[in-house]
């Protein structure tokens, strides 16, 4: 009668899952660039921050990190 009646988000995921993982490599094109200078790159629609590039590069890059809405790689 008195309990929380919300749900709990603890331990669920409604996001859907990253497209890349941690370590992996994948080729990509830059996009864009972002506000602090990274490059990026799309998979899926999920953005990659990759320093050091420019638009119009085609790179080999390793993803160091994945976060909910984005990830964090370098050139390969």
């Amino acid at each position: 009668m008195y309990g929380n009646d919300r749900g709990s988000f603890r331990g669920e995921s409604f996001a859907p899952s990253a497209p890349v993982e941690a370590g992996k490599e994948y080729e990509v094109e830059i996009e864009d660039v972002a506000k602090k200078g990274d490059g990026i790159a799309r998979i899926e629609g999920f953005v990659i921050f990759v320093p050091d590039t420019k638009v119009g590069d085609h790179v080999t890059v390793v993803i160091d990190r994945v976060m909910q809405r984005f990830a964090i790689a370098h050139k390969a």
